[in-house]
């Protein structure tokens, strides 16, 4: 069992960063969310997240190149470190313990 606790919106937050690579930042993470999930998300709500995650060592960042197009501030882009990858990976593991534990299971409506 992992010692790690990963809540669902952090889980997702990683995910999504790792469905983006090397675009993830703010509103990629948000408009990837949204397309897939259909969930709104908050800009602060997110970026709560992101430093969360970026203290506890499951993210890294970098800043892109400053843009006239963003009035010459730059984007923080995100990326999964190794460690949040393997902590992703045991979530996973976990989640699919779970479900095949569970006789039966239809999820046929």
């Amino acid at each position: 069992m992992s010692k790690h606790h990963l809540g669902e919106f952090e889980e997702i937050v990683m995910l999504t960063v790792a469905i983006l690579a090397d675009e993830a930042y703010g509103i990629s993470i948000i408009e990837e969310m949204e397309n897939r999930l259909d969930r709104k998300v908050s800009i602060g709500a997110l970026q709560t997240v992101l430093r969360r995650l970026e203290k506890k060592g499951y993210l890294s960042s970098r800043f892109g190149e400053a843009t006239k197009v963003r009035g010459g501030k730059r984007k923080r882009y995100f990326m999964l470190t190794a460690y949040g990858k393997k902590v992703l990976t045991e979530v996973k593991e976990q989640r699919l313990s779970l479900w095949n534990a569970i006789p039966q299971f239809s999820t046929s409506y």
